[in-house]
């Protein structure tokens, strides 16, 4: 079941009319589903469960940083991925637990080193030999054990968009392949430094399971080479990058198709099952990073139309939202459903969704097929769970959205539209 669909030609979020939500609260505003997430959470969790490996689901912060959002999977017994001082901050404030923290990131100060380490996280993962030295280095002042994974960057393709692609060997993430052994030998004999595992998170928005089989493979084979060493490997992190569905995720008469070379997507279970299967005969520990595959379709952020423009080349749908509230579509020309809030029988009609902000970027939707929208009418961005606020910016002095968390009968305001007077510049 998705907790947003259609009823009676409207759009619900769990038991709400989104649209007497949205004049509640006003617009732009996200809204979130608890149960959706929930349901996410479980779909990943349950099969690790039912397995019996010893396992760490680490939320990654960076998707979704909201205080109830944290909260809500910090109590289903998430644990933590943080890739900065400030998420370490917002994940031991939440109520995860260190020994469910891990911290991934090419750039870590030593600062934030020094206060992760005074915190005893879980684990670093580390990307570069420099960086293994400084942890050491900073580690022995502090008479501190760093427990780190090393990353490798194994060369494969996750085959999704490239900005979201980390696991080839021209992007800046991990160890090549080539160098990992060096770098694995070279480590262990540095103080203060336990090697506990190998990262390898090949990227983002994977919609098909061959990619993490391959890296599963390519894992394995690295861990014997590394067992002649002498180096014992006790977990293994596959980060994470699950797909989800951006294209139909609503369906009804008065929405058209929406072409999707992806027809069939790997389901959460699928993905986990597909790693499960492979890592059985390994006996090692897994850690997954899941970010977008668990709020991602548990969020929309709705909008209302200001004007409708007609161009010499195009029709112009100007809204109150844009790349200031939802950042995506302009920096990887990401795909969104939009959905009007009440569907109408008026036919469809070719259109740009754009927004407010002074960028020719600033667009929603671009030739998109979509009934006839009017002034004053509202719709909804759907999928915009992760990397929707947390993305979002004070561009052109705009102050950010409200955000409302529903579940069945209960709607709560999480955190307060932005005021012009709280904008210091």
């Amino acid at each position: 079941m998705n907790h947003f669909y259609i009823k009676d030609n409207r759009l619900y979020a769990e038991n709400f009319l989104v649209e007497e939500l949205a004049k509640q609260y006003g617009t732009p505003l996200y809204i979130y589903s608890k149960n959706q997430i929930l349901r996410n959470y479980r779909e990943i969790n349950q099969p690790l469960v039912n397995s019996k490996l010893d396992f760490l689901n680490c939320y990654a912060i960076k998707a979704n940083s909201n205080p109830e959002i944290l909260r809500i999977l910090s109590e289903e017994g998430a644990g933590a991925e943080i890739a900065s001082g400030g998420e370490l901050y917002l994940a031991l404030k939440f109520g995860y637990l260190r020994n469910k923290i891990t911290y991934t990131g090419v750039g870590k100060t030593d600062e934030e080193i020094e206060y992760a380490l005074k915190e005893n996280v879980f684990n670093f993962t580390v990307e570069s030999l420099q960086e293994i030295k400084v942890i050491s280095e900073i580690a022995h002042r502090l008479s501190l054990i760093a427990r780190i994974s090393i990353r490798v960057n194994p060369d494969i393709d996750a085959k999704t968009h490239p900005y979201i692609t980390t696991g080839m060997k021209e992007n800046k993430f991990g160890i090549d392949s080539r160098d990992i052994l060096c770098v694995f030998e070279e480590a262990n004999k540095l103080p203060n430094i336990d090697i506990i595992g190998i990262h390898s998170h090949i990227g983002s928005q994977i919609t098909e399971v061959e990619p993490y089989i391959e890296a599963v493979k390519y894992l394995g084979s690295l861990i014997e080479k590394l067992k002649e060493m002498g180096i014992t490997i006790r977990y293994l992190n596959f980060g994470g990058g699950f797909g989800v569905q951006y294209k139909n995720v609503i369906s009804h008469r008065y929405i058209p198709d929406e072409e999707d070379e992806n027809k069939a997507y790997a389901s959460l279970g699928e993905h986990i099952q597909s790693v499960i299967s492979l890592l059985s005969h390994l006996d090692k520990k897994l850690i997954i990073e899941p970010g977008r595959s668990l709020v991602a379709n548990g969020g929309i952020l709705v909008g209302k139309v200001l004007y409708t423009k007609q161009g010499e080349m195009k029709k112009f749908i100007i809204t109150d939202t844009g790349m200031n509230d939802l950042m995506r579509p302009c920096l990887y020309q990401a795909y969104h459903q939009v959905v009007p809030v009440t569907l109408k029988d008026t036919g469809y009609e070719t259109v740009d969704v754009v927004g407010p902000v002074c960028e020719t970027s600033d667009f929603l939707a671009s030739k998109r097929k979509l009934q006839k929208l009017e002034r004053g009418d509202m719709f909804a961005v759907m999928t915009t769970g992760a990397y929707g606020y947390s993305l979002s910016s004070n561009y052109n002095a705009r102050v950010r959205p409200a955000e409302i968390l529903v579940e069945g009968n209960k709607v709560q305001l999480i955190r307060e539209r932005e005021k012009i007077e709280e904008l210091h510049y």
